[in-house]
């Protein structure tokens, strides 16, 4: 599972191309970060954001969180069993313990 971050896209959409932009737009929502921190959060996608500066984004560009983060899902690899059809399970083995001589 995987997700597109949209906030660059949202923000040019709005005319707003520097990512200083956000810092006072913000401010005046509550939200105190840094110029580094709206940098960040406007060139990668954020590994965590609260929900606060989730909704001050949304206010800020008139947009919903599903403009903002698109999910992905990633394709997932089928284990291969070795059978043909794919759903036969492997056969147990019996395991033989063996101990050292001497014992």
């Amino acid at each position: 599972m995987g997700h597109t971050w949209h906030l660059r896209t949202r923000m040019a959409e709005k005319g707003l191309f520097q990512t200083s932009d956000l810092v006072p737009l913000l401010a005046d929502r509550g939200i105190h970060l840094s110029r580094e921190q709206v940098y960040r959060m406007v060139t990668q996608p954020p590994q965590r954001l609260s929900l606060d500066t989730l909704a001050a984004l949304c206010d800020i560009l008139g947009a919903t969180p599903n403009d903002l983060i698109e999910i992905t899902t990633a394709s997932t690899q089928v284990r291969k069993t070795g059978t043909t059809d794919g759903t036969s399970k492997p056969t147990p083995r019996r395991t033989t313990i063996r101990r050292p001589q001497g014992l």
